[in-house]
């Protein structure tokens, strides 16, 4: 399989995976702060748009007070995730997420993110305190989903995009030049579709250690709207 360009550097070798990443990295982080209040340039409509949207995603899972807290790691996973899987449409470029490094790179992330996440919100003794409820019999049965959803997220994203990859190669093999277009609409949309569903299931696990913290009963989303008693709405009798 072709492993792509190599830059040397000092005497280190530096993959084409981890220079893809890196110029994702930068690039994400000079957009931010070019459209950021600190560029003073005006967001674009489908920049609102965009984090419109991931905000309303990530508000429907965690509770409002902690959806400011949760939107910065979750929008930057979404993005980089996406642009990184975009990558795989230049000629000679490979997407960074085929690597398998990269993906449990990001898995490890979004381990330790949602530890941190639980911790912050409900203190070290009530966050490890839900491991051993409602026996500490399961506390090892928590431990090893914690492990194995981990190693899922890694291998699931990584699956993906190299069959999605090795799909369109033997379509282009045998097919040449006559399907190109549906080919990168479909590239497209599974690239998407993959930066989602990643950054999805993330939400979920950021979403179920905030959990740990919020009021017994509390629901994590925002409060359903109250429905008007039959009191209030019947009209006053003169």
């Amino acid at each position: 399989m072709d492993e792509g360009f190599s830059l040397h550097l000092a005497g280190l070798t530096l993959s084409e995976t981890l220079c893809l990443s890196v110029v994702v990295t930068l690039g994400l982080a000079a957009a931010a702060w070019f459209w950021g209040p600190r560029g003073g340039r005006p967001p674009a409509v489908a920049l609102e748009l965009a984090w419109q949207m991931m905000h309303d995603a990530v508000a429907e899972v965690v509770a409002p007070v902690h959806v400011d807290r949760v939107l910065p790691f979750i929008g930057s996973l979404w993005l980089f995730i996406a642009v990184s899987n975009l990558l795989g449409l230049v000629p000679g470029l490979t997407s960074p997420t085929r690597d398998l490094s990269v993906t449990a790179a990001l898995a490890v992330i979004v381990f330790f993110a949602v530890h941190l996440y639980g911790l912050r919100a409900a203190g070290a003794r009530a966050y490890l305190r839900h491991y051993i409820q409602p026996s500490p019999i399961l506390a090892p049965f928590h431990i090893i989903s914690e492990i194995t959803r981990t190693l899922a997220l890694a291998i699931r994203l990584f699956g993906n995009m190299m069959s999605l990859e090795m799909a369109a190669l033997l379509v282009l093999l045998v097919a040449g030049v006559l399907v190109p277009v549906p080919l990168l609409l479909l590239h497209v949309i599974e690239a998407l579709v993959q930066a989602y569903i990643f950054g999805m299931l993330a939400l979920i696990y950021v979403g179920s250690a905030l959990e740990v913290s919020l009021p017994e009963g509390q629901p994590p989303g925002p409060p359903s709207p109250s429905l008007p008693t039959s009191s209030s709405s019947a009209p006053e009798s003169p």
